[in-house]
């Protein structure tokens, strides 16, 4: 006769309600963030445990975080809490009194000035989450940036802003790109300075499969244009500098106007059709004549992910024939977070690996 014998099956006495409630020991570090993307392209807003940051102005307070308290962007925008193409936002106390909140976005080489998809997340995230007081049909918000003022409103289609004045530096420019060439471009500004270059001059495609050799020419091309001429924003020192280059081509929609790629910061590939780049991007096609007042044209990303653009204002800026472009988008929440940084962790301020 055969002994009943009770079946063991692994994990059986595992308390897994430990596992779930175990929290961190006093001493670690504990960021709280809440994920979201913009057509693809992450945003990564955190929500509690950075320090303060002073200043009074937001470029102050970027110039702070830099010096002060950059191991906590390292620490959450690079592995192994990130990656070398994450994107976050650390929302602040405002700084002008029209203002509801500030924001200060954070990448993979260090402080945007401005950033289009950063806005769109931020201000989806800020009514969803009760963070401002939502008004339905339509909830307007005003954030200042380190770039200016920016106001943004949310509806149930979801995000539009008008951006800061944006401008064409130079148009048609030449500058020489070892292994490439000579590479024509134009220069402009949409809250920080793009090299636009058409991808075809260089022989590549805005597509996934040539991700890696977009990376390796924007650089090449980013750092060419850099060395060969100053760069210097009207009015703040801060801003002069080229933050990008966004190659440009046909759109995979006939539908659509263009698609363009950035590549940004130290590599990074920006998986929206980028904000500041499209603002840029339509003062340059407004220059050209192009494109009129409340003419919206729809660029497309690298994923096929979709911004629509127009120039609502034509304006002089810093002795520049300027626009304001108001930008329209569509941004998901992804999850909630909390990080730990242990501090016997020697890797707890975060590394780089491409």
């Amino acid at each position: 006769m055969m002994t009943e014998s009770r079946v063991r099956y692994a994990g059986e006495n595992m308390n897994f309600e430990r596992l779930r409630q175990w929290t961190p020991p006093e001493g670690w570090l504990r960021l709280t963030t809440l994920d979201a993307h913009t057509a693809g392209e992450p945003l990564r807003i955190i929500a509690g445990g950075y320090p303060a940051l002073e200043g009074r102005t937001i470029l102050e307070r970027r110039r702070y975080a830099a010096e002060r308290l950059d191991y906590l962007r390292t620490a959450l925008m690079w592995e192994p809490r990130g990656h070398a193409d994450m994107y976050g936002c650390l929302v602040t106390e405002p700084v002008t009194p029209e203002a509801d909140f500030g924001v200060l976005f954070l990448h993979n080489s260090g402080y945007s000035t401005m950033c289009g998809h950063g806005i769109i997340a931020v201000a989806m995230a800020a009514v969803e989450t009760g963070l401002v007081t939502p008004t339905p049909p339509l909830t307007t918000i005003r954030i200042d940036s380190p770039a200016g003022l920016i106001t943004a409103r949310v509806d149930s289609q979801g995000v539009s802003f008008d951006n800061v004045a944006s401008f064409v530096d130079t148009m048609n420019a030449k500058v020489y790109v070892p292994t490439l060439g000579d590479v024509r471009y134009d220069l402009a500004f949409g809250g920080a300075y793009y090299a636009i270059v058409d991808a075809a001059s260089v022989a590549l495609e805005c597509s996934p499969g040539q991700v890696t050799h977009l990376i390796e020419a924007g650089m090449r091309i980013k750092n060419a244009v850099a060395q060969s001429r100053p760069i210097r924003h009207p009015f703040e020192e801060d801003l002069g500098f080229l933050y990008g280059t966004i190659f440009v081509e046909r759109a995979g929609d006939e539908a659509n106007h263009s698609r363009n790629v950035c590549i940004f910061a130290n590599g990074e590939v920006d998986r929206s059709p980028t904000g500041t780049g499209v603002s840029a991007r339509a003062a340059i096609l407004a220059a050209r004549g192009e494109i009129g007042l409340n003419d919206p044209v729809t660029i497309e990303s690298i994923l096929g992910t979709e911004f629509t653009v127009s120039v609502t204002e034509r304006v002089t800026f810093g002795g520049y024939d300027a626009i304001v472009p108001t930008v329209s988008g569509r941004a998901f929440l992804t999850g909630r977070n909390e990080f730990w940084l242990d501090p016997s962790d020697p890797l707890h301020r975060g590394f780089w690996l491409r």
